[in-house]
């Protein structure tokens, strides 16, 4: 290995430990608890360390020699070894039950933090991350706990006082011969373990990042379903997934081969050891200076030290796999998100707001520019249209409104406030969004329409939301009605349905601020005009921004502005745009020879509606 690699793996050692310090505030919440599973576990070692001690005088009051004119029952030795025994199990017990409680708690606020934290980072994040992988990271981060807290604090710690109160024993009883035997074992089984761990850790992670890519892919690949099967590529992501698995595979068996090597030197290690010290304890008792109980105590000493000993050797393993798999989770806490708000930032109170775009500025990237000096003004009360190409913006503009980015140049003031400065709760709390591309969740259709204000979402406010949003007819055909499941991301349903979903959530939360984002694109010609006429009913008293495609969508708009290539090329009323002969003007043309029956009714109801 060389210089570099030593040194990025050193890094990613320091980082591991850095971020498990994370877990201390969890614990210092349970110090009782804590304290008291580590005094019965001490109690418990205590109690197993005497074990080969009653042995010892068990085996010696039991032992016939020429001295020994009868055998006694030692019946109290015995009843003390059962009571110790006994002891060390009980002990042990009830560590289990005291500080089970504070694994479980410490698991559950992790994973709240986490999931918390994610939801406060930016959707960019959120549009660049792979669900399969990031949720399988969060899976191994949360069980690299449960295993840290359960053999670090039961498993390390206390197999390192057992062997210095062993060391100590066999010091006391025999001499420094046995105590040194036990070191220099302990330690060059400790040596092996480690260094042959860093060297399979490497092949681990390996198989876990790879483990990870295979899972990715299925979770995407069954996330995009549908386009799997409009495009016959089933044959495709299964050859895709089988290199995924093959490469996982062939990581897997070279972390299982590693290990080979590692039980086999760790067995060579506790072999010599045992054979070391019966050879001395042996040859001892054929001298005369040590008794058959002697022997025994010794060689339960050595089988009761490296029972967990070796144990150690896995709990080494899986430490490093679990100090790894939590510090990938605790690492999604370190990400920062961009969109903050200052220490001064205040709540959002408003019912007609005022919306200004002033010379606004924005682009996903350096090199990809979209909003170029955007001036845009909606008056309280208002409905403002957004209309242009594919690529103009107006999606763009929603986003911005929302803070999900925030402005590269410029300025959007709600009231006259940055929204910059305003809190983030308060601002979208301001805003409903009815988007273009609705995504429900898999639950019931009640659940999806209530999810637009939970918390007061009674029985009659979500139907009366639904029968706004022209969902009763729907509802009622339906078997289980309101309970019926929607499917992941609402598959079960049309494009149609599920838009009206979203639009019944937008009635439900009732904000200041409405944004229709092609909140009609996927309805047929009918359901359009009537839920543009309850989109209507719902945006009279609100201040409405409505991005569209469809001009006839717009007609009735008090303001419509045209973007073209990121910067506003007409703006004003649908009869003023038309009497220009601007781009406006084409668009309306193109759109009414593409379906001018369909249009023309269209823009007829909308006319009269405005009127």
């Amino acid at each position: 290995m060389n210089r570099h690699a030593r040194s990025d793996e050193r890094a990613v050692r320091c980082a591991e430990w850095r971020r498990l310090v994370a877990l201390t505030p969890y614990l210092r919440a349970h110090t009782p608890r804590v304290a008291l599973a580590m005094a019965f576990l001490m109690a418990a070692k205590g109690a197993s360390v005497l074990l080969p001690i009653a042995l010892k005088h068990i085996v010696d009051s039991l032992d016939r020699s020429e001295h020994s004119a009868a055998l006694v029952l030692p019946l109290g030795l015995l009843l003390a070894y059962g009571a110790l025994r006994l002891a060390s199990t009980l002990f042990g017990q009830i560590r289990d039950l005291v500080f089970g409680r504070v694994t479980e708690r410490t698991m559950h606020q992790v994973a709240l933090a986490v999931f918390s934290h994610l939801h406060r980072l930016d959707l960019e994040f959120h549009l660049s991350r792979r669900t399969g992988g990031l949720s399988r990271d969060i899976e191994r981060g949360l069980g690299g706990i449960r295993f840290l807290l359960r053999f670090m604090l039961f498993n390390i710690l206390p197999t390192a006082f057992e062997i210095g109160l062993v060391a100590a024993i066999l010091f006391y009883y025999y001499s420094i011969w046995f105590t040194l035997i036990v070191l220099v074992s302990v330690v060059a089984y400790v040596a092996v373990t480690a260094a042959l761990t860093e060297w399979r850790t490497r092949h681990v992670r390996e198989s876990n990042r790879l483990d990870t890519a295979a899972n990715t892919r299925a979770v995407d690949t069954l996330l995009n379903y549908e386009t799997v099967k409009y495009f016959g590529n089933e044959a495709f992501e299964a050859d895709r997934y089988d290199a995924e698995l093959g490469r996982w595979a062939d990581a897997m068996a070279r972390a299982r081969r590693s290990l080979g090597v590692l039980n086999t030197l760790q067995a060579l290690v506790i072999a010599l050891a045992m054979t070391a010290i019966m050879i001395l304890a042996g040859r001892r008792v054929v001298a005369g200076s040590m008794t058959l109980g002697d022997l025994t105590m010794v060689n339960a000493y050595m089988l009761q030290l490296f029972l967990p000993l070796s144990a150690l050797g896995f709990v080494y393993r899986e430490l490093k796999k679990a100090m790894a798999d939590t510090a990938r989770m605790f690492a999604l806490i370190d990400i920062e998100p961009e969109i903050t708000e200052t220490a001064d930032a205040r709540p959002l109170r408003t019912n007609q707001p005022e919306i200004v775009f002033e010379d606004v500025h924005f682009g996903y990237s350096s090199e990809r520019k979209i909003l170029r000096g955007v001036d845009l003004v909606a008056r309280p009360g208002a409905k403002v249209a957004v209309v242009g190409h594919s690529g103009a913006g107006k999606s763009t503009l929603a986003r911005l409104l929302f803070r999900f980015y925030d402005v590269d140049g410029g300025a959007i003031r709600i009231d006259g406030t940055d929204i910059r400065e305003l809190t983030l709760a308060s601002l979208r709390a301001t805003i409903g969004v009815v988007p273009q591309d609705t995504v429900l969740f898999n639950d019931t259709i009640e659940y999806n329409i209530a999810y637009g204000a939970p918390d007061r979402a009674d029985g009659p406010a979500i139907e009366r939301a639904a029968r706004m949003a022209h969902l009763d007819d729907f509802i009622a055909r339906l078997p289980d009605g309101m309970q019926t499941l929607v499917g992941e991301r609402g598959l079960k349903l049309s494009g149609g349905e599920k838009q009206r979903i979203a639009i019944a959530r937008a009635i439900l939360k009732n904000p200041a601020i409405l944004v229709f984002d092609e909140a009609t694109s996927s309805l047929d010609s009918e359901a359009e005009r009537a839920i543009t006429h309850a989109l209507a009913e719902l945006a009279a008293d609100h201040t409405t921004l409505v991005i569209a495609h469809r001009l006839s969508t717009v007609v009735d708009a008090d303001q419509i502005v045209v973007l073209d290539a990121g910067r506003v090329a007409e703006q004003g009323r649908h009869a003023e745009l038309l009497a220009a002969g601007g781009r406006y003007a084409r668009m309306w043309q193109l759109q009414q020879h593409d379906d001018p029956a369909e249009d023309a009714a269209q823009g007829a109801a909308v006319s009269v509606r405005a009127r």
